[in-house]
């Protein structure tokens, strides 16, 4: 845990959260936060520092007593073309397996981190999004994009395979088997049309509306029953590898929870009374 750490419990704030390698905005309300990559005269690589802090980050997110949603966006007209290709490209290439082995793993960690956590993110993509930068759109819950948005996932164009920080197995399930392999293999840009067709994109927006829509859907999402939008997540993930007695089970404990919730007595309350629920997140 963190320096942060509430000392009085397991939970503690984020609002004053202090990003090294990026932007951290949080509402007033503490509930939706905006994760901004900010080298916009590069298209926002990722570094070896800007990775490690973004596993953390997500990682310590599961402890949060505020955040309840989270954008992820990039400055300056692109959401994020990869890896720095001279900050870490280049020194990838003169690394012993060891270090190799522990690079890797650390960059699937970010994306297990972004799985894990219960704050649903959402990525809010314009312009370039390549490499590493489509993984964490890829890992994000849900994408808004622009009609200038390009989404790659290039790892062949420099010699590796398409099977990075998971990608062979998410995105075939976000947009179907064959297309993931077409992207895959050929590291082509998908454009945004494209994407919105598959599947990979929830919906587009201008350029001067994607930030808008993405505080409206963070809103939403933030306002609602967040106890139970995680177990949602929890199971979106748990149960790519259950069978169908699996599956219907785990839901059914899963759903006894939130049942149990306060939130679930405040929504029929709320019903019975004519008026809109206020969910409290327990």
């Amino acid at each position: 845990m963190s320096e942060q750490a509430d000392m009085n419990g397991l939970l503690k704030p984020f609002r004053d959260y202090k990003a090294q390698h990026f932007l951290w905005e949080v509402s007033d309300d503490g509930r939706v936060a905006t994760l901004t990559l900010n080298r916009p005269e590069r298209k926002n690589p990722l570094t070896f520092e800007s990775y490690a802090e973004l596993r953390d980050l997500f990682r310590d997110l599961v402890y949060a007593s505020d955040v309840r949603t989270i954008i992820l966006k990039g400055a300056g007209g692109n959401f994020s073309s990869g890896g720095d290709v001279f900050e870490i490209i280049e020194p990838l290439t003169r690394m012993k397996m060891p270090d190799l082995i522990a690079f890797t793993r650390m960059t699937g960690d970010v994306v297990k981190a972004m799985r894990k956590c219960p704050q649903q993110i959402i990525a809010a993509i314009d312009g370039i999004c390549a490499g590493a930068g489509a993984i964490l759109a890829m890992a994000s819950d849900l994408r808004l994009g622009t009609p200038e948005a390009k989404t790659a996932f290039l790892f062949t164009r420099v010699g590796l395979a398409g099977a990075d920080m998971g990608a062979c197995g998410i995105l075939p399930r976000i947009i179907g088997q064959g297309r993931a392999s077409e992207l895959l293999y050929t590291g082509r840009f998908m454009s945004a049309e494209e994407g919105e067709r598959w599947g990979f994109f929830n919906s587009l927006h201008s350029n001067a509306d994607l930030d808008t829509a993405a505080q409206k859907l963070a809103r939403s999402l933030a306002d609602g029953p967040t106890f139970a939008h995680g177990i949602t997540k929890t199971m979106m993930n748990q149960e790519w590898a259950m069978g169908i007695d699996e599956m219907i089970e785990s839901e059914a404990q899963a759903q006894a929870i939130c049942m149990a919730t306060g939130d679930f007595r405040r929504a029929f309350e709320a019903f019975a009374a004519k008026t809109k629920p206020v969910f409290e997140g327990n």
